[in-house]
């Protein structure tokens, strides 16, 4: 019997896992060995005061759970090897990728192995690529800008015309007052 209740407490926190890769819209695995305990806590904080969780999971639990989500184990088995520090995003998938991005520049014991960003499994190559993306007002901003110019230079196009109109008009006028 004790092996049934281990079983299923075990299949209970693979169930959480799989529901927490799905909500993640970026999941981000590293390996922190080497780090010190202070050094880790001020990561997790970090973290947590931008609504992004971390955890820790047992390769097992997590390979189970990648599985039933419908990740082929050949994308992740060999990169996940040792232990995971996990973090998951809900919300944000740029400022996790930032905040471990520098942290891993200032450490040497943290380094990113691979993520999830919205399903698709990418290398941390696709991490770094997205941590050095500019803020959202940023992005925005330049969206705006873009969609700016073309009404920028009808604008200018139209005043140009009226411009060369007046223009002709004032050459015209000062012809008749000389004769």
């Amino acid at each position: 019997m004790p092996n049934m209740e281990r079983r299923k407490q075990k299949e209970q926190i693979v169930a959480q896992i799989e529901e927490k890769l799905k909500a993640a819209k970026v999941i981000i695995f590293a390996d922190y060995r080497g780090m010190t305990v202070a050094e880790l806590t001020e990561l997790r904080q970090q973290l947590r005061m931008e609504g992004v969780k971390t955890e820790v999971l047992k390769n097992t639990m997590l390979f189970f759970a990648m599985k039933n989500t419908g990740f082929a184990p050949n994308d992740y088995e060999d990169t996940l090897f040792g232990p995971n520090l996990v973090i998951f995003s809900n919300e944000d998938m740029v400022a996790p990728a930032k905040i471990m991005y520098e942290a891993s520049k200032k450490n040497e014991h943290l380094s990113i192995k691979m993520g999830i960003v919205e399903g698709n499994i990418v290398a941390a190559e696709k991490i770094k690529d997205l941590a050095e993306l500019p803020p959202k007002e940023v992005l925005v901003a330049q969206v705006l800008g873009t969609m700016q110019a073309p009404i920028s230079s009808f604008v200018r196009v139209l005043n140009a015309n009226i411009t060369g109109f007046v223009r002709a008009l004032d050459q015209v006028r000062e012809k008749k007052e000389a004769c």
